[in-house]
């Protein structure tokens, strides 16, 4: 290896290294705050003088945590679930069946996309307003089994992907197009489907706004809203330390979520941009 090979080698690593370094240093200081005296959380101090690790188990005296979590969870996993059902069909009859007017009323699915969620909110409130749903879960989980563009988009690209010669044979041996979506097209899709859940567990985890919204019983908020409440509760005592604390279980699994599930996320993110 030359002189300039490994000087590019070093400089390159170097830079990806520093850029680490940068984005891990507010989860790092998050996290030794979290763990600070009160007193010392009320001041510009960045180590903490001692480790209190109470500060985990005082949140749990202060709000309902295990519910927020509990109510968090059962919202995730229908939106992924709704999801994958919905959208799973809908990206197959766009990528690999032939019909008129595809094109057209794909480019309509994606001009869904430019409509903020803010615009159609407030017919959306009326609607569930109407039929009993306000203060539940029914509004953050029933739209996801009415598929979405973004998932559509992303597991039509992926599905692009797949040879054509392989359903060709399915179907040639019979199968018909349901057989061949969930026999044939599922299986050679994992990375793309599992991407796509993995987009909408991290979108259902961290939204505020809607659960802000439709929610307002202590036993039906979800993480986001619950830990706002806490924060605000917690900013009037200064204790900062309780809302970092607060703060670092609430990415910790995000984080243990993508280091587990990288090498699908990156591969189905990466194939869904490789045709068009």
């Amino acid at each position: 290896m030359t002189l300039r090979r490994v000087a590019g080698f070093i400089g390159q690593h170097a830079i990806l290294v520093a850029l680490a370094v940068m984005f891990s240093l507010p989860f790092f200081f998050m996290l030794l705050q979290s763990v600070m005296p009160l007193d010392q959380a009320k001041t510009t101090a960045l180590w903490p003088r001692t480790f209190e690790w109470g500060n985990y188990a005082e949140v749990f005296d202060r709000v309902p945590l295990l519910t927020y979590v509990r109510n968090t969870l059962i919202v995730c996993t229908l939106v992924v679930v709704g999801t994958i059902v919905s959208c799973v069909p809908v990206a197959y009859a766009f990528s690999h069946l032939r019909w008129r007017g595809r094109g057209v009323v794909f480019v309509l699915i994606l001009s869904t996309m430019m409509l903020p969620f803010q615009v159609l909110f407030v017919s959306q409130y009326q609607i569930f307003s109407w039929l009993g749903w306000l203060n539940t879960l029914l509004p953050l989980t029933v739209p996801a089994f009415f598929a979405n563009a973004f998932s559509i988009f992303l597991l039509r690209q992926f599905f692009l992907t797949l040879p054509t010669e392989t359903l060709d044979a399915a179907r040639v041996d019979g199968a018909g197009e349901w057989k061949v979506l969930w026999r044939v097209v599922v299986p050679l899709a994992k990375p793309g489907i599992m991407a796509v859940a993995i987009f909408q567990f991290l979108f259902a985890w961290s939204d505020f706004f809607g659960p802000n919204i439709y929610l307002s019983d202590e036993e039906n908020l979800t993480l986001a809203v619950g830990l706002v409440r806490l924060n605000t509760a917690a900013a009037r005592l200064g204790e900062s330390n309780l809302t970092m604390a607060a703060a670092v279980m609430f990415v910790i699994p995000l984080i243990a979520i993508f280091f587990f599930a990288q090498k699908i996320f990156i591969e189905g993110v990466t194939l869904t941009g490789s045709k068009g």
